[in-house]
């Protein structure tokens, strides 16, 4: 797990050398050995109104687009990024807004880090560090929409969306959270209603929350609030949850497996061990021969991790160039007189020590100190800083509402964290409070941690950041110091273990754990129990033992099932919107041809993603644990009618626990038969609908009710001595929704199941899954076993005779086998007409599979035999059951079948109303702010 550690080690520079850190006789290229850069550069641009650009003027070959109005840009009219390769025209300069990913860490309001999955290919998308094309497989944000090459991931701004306080910074009012290209296509900006997406480059801003789209210039005249546009009612506040979340990375605080993660920051892994992480993916293309190519290590953090960039320089380009492009390659944009590069020897790269970049080398054993034509230039050079006397440093206040972002101060050799916390509390207007309650933290704005550091009082600053850029010079700008009240924050960390054994005591579960992960009584509590689910949630109040307790639970096994652990935050229900009715989400990963994975990284960006759970990590329990408080919410369950059913049974078990003990269930169908969803009207299977229409859906669905009925499964031996053969279960009791088949219909199941078990890769999408569901049935269309005569029924404590069929089906709802209607519309003045709600099953038979096939076709209906509430079912011999598409054997005995309580609230889809064509537009800006100036 990546804890947040703190910051590695950083070695103090070495003394007794020319310059520190530099050993005896390497070479050295430092700027001071050609002309300074700067505005008097040929081709410099006039001025940019963006910050940190460095913008000159480029000879185009080819048509190209610019960054801002994607128009194309021809001949000698663009300006180029040497750092982020933003290209723009000439008339565009002083309307650039977009900050250059050097200065980018420096405008973050809140750092928060991101989540990256697995690596993908992603069509038609765009680095948001270097603003290329994604053509090699690429990472995601798992939260929000930021695109990476794997090797831009280490330079990725820390700018993710805060879903949570977590006692930094903890504010009531959210701003727009902009995130630049990548829109959708047709994508209209909402200030001056023009195209503003672009499939050619990095262009167009969108926020993370609300969804409106705008050009980056026109953002600046949209109201910074968010509103958090349509889904407002449906999205679970940020600022209503809290996760103090110190030792645990953002993958494990919003529960993604970290199966989908990877190890960030790699490139290409060489043959010796070394891992290349190159600025140009062109680098390694065609070598020419007036090129060199080098790596470049940006300090003692990249020498021992042996991670470099490749940079490609002309053979006789000056010392200057080399070291302007080196820093570029890390986005340093710093004044390259602050630094020089130093030869690194190949057998330096397996050094032990990384402060030490060799030993014996001579200039003229490893080359010259500039790339002249006579002598090769080393091929491996590490930034170095070079010592300075004074430096200007940006401090930030560790709390809000000051009036200012941040203030600057000079700091000395003298100058220690005490003395600048003395010297900017006045400029804060906290000059009248006690200069002992506050303290200097540092804050690294890793792209997947964000790391807190205590300073001591009496550390000294100019030391601390030239240790800083010894580790890595990048690290500087990737690093702020706030002055943050001394305030100890109380350590509450609740966890979620599951997968221990059923129907345990209290007493008797705190027992169990203690024998098993040794948990400490002082700093560990059982605040809920769940026996019927096996699981418990703990409350931890110190944060290493709660890591702990999370790595071992992990790794544990008891009674032959795995444990599962999960951190969960806390929902502050009073402070909820009175108009908010938060939707919580359960995605089946494995549903829907395997399209729930793209449905949970689309649900977590629409959504807070703390409101969105993986079935298959932990089940439904933790979302309806999460969501006990929650005065109002509804439920959306991604899965077939399977995975709905489990999520239904798990809402009974915890009904009486929950704040809103009836919340609405709607359904995007995922699975094959999807006969709950058809009947709702959510369709026969998703089909790659946007999932935000499907929220908004869900939004607009009317509530109806639908019976649930228990059925209860008693195993004994009944009749001749084969059924002792069978082993017998202890009675269990199950809850259907949908349908209960014994017979033919349960067998094709059964079949079907097992086929998935031995191979599940192949079970991908719903068209193979109905073929395979035809080939098991035509394998058994000669097949009788007379089921008529293996089981015995009663109906209302009345027994019934049963007509020669080979299934009996109990039906609740008015789909069965993919959307036939095994009842059929013919009036019947023995029974009822029947509906999902009116506390009767039908009780329906088939006589074999071509008798099925009829009904799924349309051609016949199945044989009614009964109508009622109540039902026992004795069978003689082991025969197969199914209960809403769940098969398995079921042991000779007695199936008593039951209203089970009060019914559920289901979310009936509501009817599209026609729309005229002119009239579609984005309803994700519905209801926000108009603009400043706006005369609406």
């Amino acid at each position: 797990m990546a804890a947040a550690a703190e910051p590695a080690a950083r070695a103090r520079p070495g003394g007794g050398s020319p310059r520190p850190g530099s050993p005896a006789g390497s070479p050295v290229l430092g700027a001071g050995d050609g002309a300074r850069p700067g505005s008097e550069r040929a081709g410099r641009a006039p001025g940019s109104a963006a910050p940190g650009h460095s913008f000159r003027k480029v000879t185009l070959t080819k048509p190209t687009f610019c960054h801002l109005c994607s128009d194309f840009i021809w001949g000698l009219a663009g300006f180029l990024c040497d750092v982020c390769n933003f290209m723009s025209h000439e008339k565009c300069l002083k309307q650039v807004k977009t900050p250059c990913a050097s200065a980018a860490p420096s405008l973050v309001r809140v750092p928060v880090a991101h989540c990256f999955g697995s690596r993908g290919l992603y069509k038609r998308k765009f680095c948001g560090v270097c603003r290329k094309g994604l053509e090699a497989p690429a990472l995601r944000c798992e939260v929000c929409e930021l695109h990476v090459h794997p090797d831009c991931v280490p330079f990725a701004c820390s700018d993710c969306r805060q879903c949570h306080q977590d006692g930094h910074q903890d504010h009531d009012m959210y701003l727009h959270h902009w995130r630049e290209g990548n829109l959708p296509s047709g994508a209209r900006c909402e200030v001056c209603k023009k195209s503003c997406s672009s499939s050619d480059v990095l262009a167009g801003m969108r926020c993370q929350w609300c969804g409106v789209q705008a050009h980056s210039v026109c953002c600046a005249v949209l109201a910074p609030e968010c509103s958090f546009g349509r889904l407002r009612s449906m999205v679970l506040p940020p600022a209503c949850v809290r996760l103090l979340s110190r030792n645990f990375s953002k993958m494990h605080c919003f529960r993604i497996p970290e199966t989908a993660a990877l190890d960030l920051g790699n490139g290409e892994d060489n043959a010796d061990g070394s891992v290349a992480t190159g600025p140009s993916r062109e680098a390694l293309a065609a070598p020419d021969s007036s090129k060199l190519t080098l790596k470049v290590f940006d300090g003692n953090d990249s020498m021992r991790r042996n991670q470099f960039r490749l940079v490609t320089v002309p053979r006789l380009a000056k010392s200057q160039e080399v070291l302007e492009v080196a820093l570029r390659a890390y986005y340093v944009s710093e004044d390259p007189r602050d630094f020089e590069l130093q030869a690194l020897p190949l057998p330096s790269l397996a050094s032990d020590d990384p402060g030490k970049t060799g030993s014996g080398g001579t200039a003229e054993e490893e080359g010259s100190r500039g790339p002249g034509p006579r002598e090769p230039m080393p091929e491996a050079w590490v930034i170095r800083a070079l010592p300075r006397a004074q430096e200007v440093l940006k401090i930030y206040p560790g709390w809000l509402k000051v009036g200012v972002a941040y203030v600057s101060i000079r700091v000395t050799p003298q100058s220690t964290a005490r003395a600048v916390v003395l010297e900017v509390l006045p400029l804060f207007g906290r000059q009248t409070e006690d200069p002992e309650g506050f303290q200097l933290v540092e804050v690294f704005m890793g792209s997947r941690q964000v790391q807190r550091t205590v300073l001591a009082d009496e550390e000294l600053l100019l030391d601390w950041l030239q240790d800083i850029r010894q580790t890595s010079v990048r690290q500087v700008s990737q690093t702020r110091f706030y002055v943050a009240e001394s305030r100890a924050v109380a350590p509450h960390v609740s966890l979620l273990v599951s997968g221990l054994p059923l129907g345990l005591s209290p007493q008797e579960y705190s027992s169990l754990l203690h024998e098993a992960m040794a948990t400490k009584a002082a700093v560990v509590s059982m605040s809920h129990v769940y026996s019927s689910q096996g699981a418990v949630v703990l409350d931890v109040t110190c944060f290493a033992e709660a890591e702990r307790l999370y790595m071992l639970a992990r790794d544990t096994t008891l009674h032959g099932r795995p444990l599962t652990a999960l951190v969960l935050p806390d929902v502050l229900h009073t402070k909820l919107p009175p108009d908010c009715c938060p939707v919580l989400v359960f995605v089946n990963p494995k549903s829907g041809g395997l399209k729930g994975r793209d449905l949970l990284c689309s649900f977590r960006k629409l959504l807070n993603p703390h409101q969105v759970f993986e079935l298959t990590n932990g089940g439904p329990l933790p979302g309806f644990h999460l969501f006990s408080q929650v005065p109002c919410f509804r439920v959306l369950v991604c899965g077939g009618d399977g995975t709905v059913g489990w999520v239904l049974a798990t809402l009974e078990e915890t009904r009486h626990r929950l704040s809103c003990p009836e919340p609405s269930v709607a359904i995007l169908p995922l699975g094959t038969g999807n006969d709950l969803g058809r009947v709702l009207r959510w369709g026969a299977g998703y089909s790659g609908e946007d999932p935000f229409s499907v929220l908004v859906s869900v939004d607009e669905a009317d509530s109806v009710l639908m019976d649930r009925w228990t059925i209860l499964l008693d195993a004994h031996e009944i009749g001749s001595a084969e059924n002792k053969a069978v082993d017998l279960e202890p009675p269990k009791i199950v809850q259907m929704s949908n349908y209960c088949g014994i017979g033919i219909d349960a067998e094709l199941s059964l079949d079907f199941h097992q086929a998935r078990e031995e191979e599940p890769g192949k079970f991908t999408s719903r068209f193979h899954n109905k073929g395979v569901y035809v080939r098991v049935g035509l394998q058994k269309i000669s097949h009788s076993r007379s089921l008529h005569k293996e089981i015995r029924l009663q109906v209302e404590q009345q027994e019934v005779e049963l007509p020669s069929i080979e299934g009996l089906i109990f039906i609740n709802i008015p789909s069965w086998g993919s959307g036939a209607d095994l009842w059929g519309s013919d009036s019947d003045s023995r029974f009822e007409k029947p509906r999902m709600d009116d506390g009767l099953l039908e009780v329906v038979g088939v006589t074999g599979v071509m008798h099925m096939g009829q009904v799924q076709g349309g051609l016949r209906s199945g044989i009614r035999i009964a109508q009622g509430s109540y039902f026992r079912v004795t069978l003689l011999k082991a025969t197969p059951v199914q209960v809403d598409g769940e098969p398995w054997i079921q042991a000779p005995g007695h199936m008593i079948i039951s209203a089970a309580g009060p019914k559920v609230h289901m979310l009936r889809k509501a009817k599209q109303k026609p729309r005229k064509a002119g009239a579609i537009r984005d309803a994700r800006m519905d209801a926000l702010p108009a603009p400043e100036g706006d005369p609406k």
